[in-house]
């Protein structure tokens, strides 16, 4: 059983570390400080959101409308970060 709440644990983690990858491309990208026609950056870009696409989407048909600003992210990191605090309280209390 703790196996098994490690390895969901390790997944939600990687998953957060790509939220976070494609805030940062995305703010480069906003910022110019790297031109959205850099080829590998962009590939990178695509590949992440493909993968966090299918998780985010939920999340935004229930999230209102707030124009420019995309709080998916967040609440997906906030939602995973509940999720290890709770398997990992699971895992002590089977101890």
């Amino acid at each position: 059983m703790l196996a098994l709440i490690n390895i969901v644990a390790m997944i939600a983690n990687a998953i957060i570390f790509l939220v976070i990858i494609q805030f940062v491309i995305g703010l480069l990208f906003a910022f110019n400080v790297v031109s959205p026609s850099n080829q590998f950056l962009m590939q990178v870009y695509r590949s992440i959101n493909s993968l966090l696409d299918p998780v985010l989407r939920p999340i935004r048909k229930i999230l209102p409308d707030t124009g420019a600003i995309d709080f998916s992210p967040i609440v997906l990191i906030l939602a995973l970060n509940a999720l290890i605090f709770i398997l990992s309280d699971v895992a002590t209390a089977s101890l």
